[in-house]
């Protein structure tokens, strides 16, 4: 991220870098603090192209089912607490094959709504199996713990609107 995200509260802009969202969420799921700062650096200038979105507004409805989505949507929309964060399996994009399926996130804001996906690159097989993977061995938690930090590193590397698309 080489911004911060800029939200509105009652009118009072806000800014959250990435370092702000992770001192939020502590160290444990560094890949999914980027996914969300990805998909709110995409689609807040789509909801609010005037300038910050009122973040007590913003509503937000997922597939994705992991704490560092969760808590960087909480740490700057107040979405989870409110009750304007759904995780909602029917989102799920099975088509697109067991790696890119729970990466899809609905943002509405104000009666508009942006649907985001991510693209392929960002997500690797290894991850999700890994990840999916009850009873790991300490070897397969230590790969999964880099696995972790190398996606976010490749996110937060990249332009929003080169890991999210907009899709109707």
């Amino acid at each position: 991220m080489t911004s911060a995200i800029r939200i509105a509260d009652s009118g009072t802009l806000i800014e959250y870098t990435l370092d702000d969202i992770m001192k939020y969420h502590g160290p444990g799921f560094p890949g999914g603090v980027a996914h969300a700062v990805k998909v709110l650096e995409r689609a807040l200038p789509a909801l609010s192209p005037g300038g910050p979105a009122e973040r007590r507004e913003i509503s937000v409805t997922t597939a994705h089912r992991g704490p560092g989505v969760r808590d960087t949507f909480e740490a700057v929309t107040r979405a989870v607490t409110e009750g304007r964060f759904t995780v909602d399996s029917a989102l799920e994009r099975t088509d697109r094959g067991e790696t890119l399926e729970r990466y899809v996130f609905e943002l509405t804001y104000r009666g508009s709504t942006v649907r985001l996906e991510v693209r392929e690159g960002f997500v690797t097989d290894e991850f999700i199996s890994l990840g999916r993977k009850t009873a790991r061995s300490e070897a397969e938690e230590q790969r999964l713990t880099v696995l972790k930090q190398e996606m976010a590193d490749r996110l937060l590397a990249a332009p929003a609107d080169e890991v999210y698309d907009v899709v109707s």
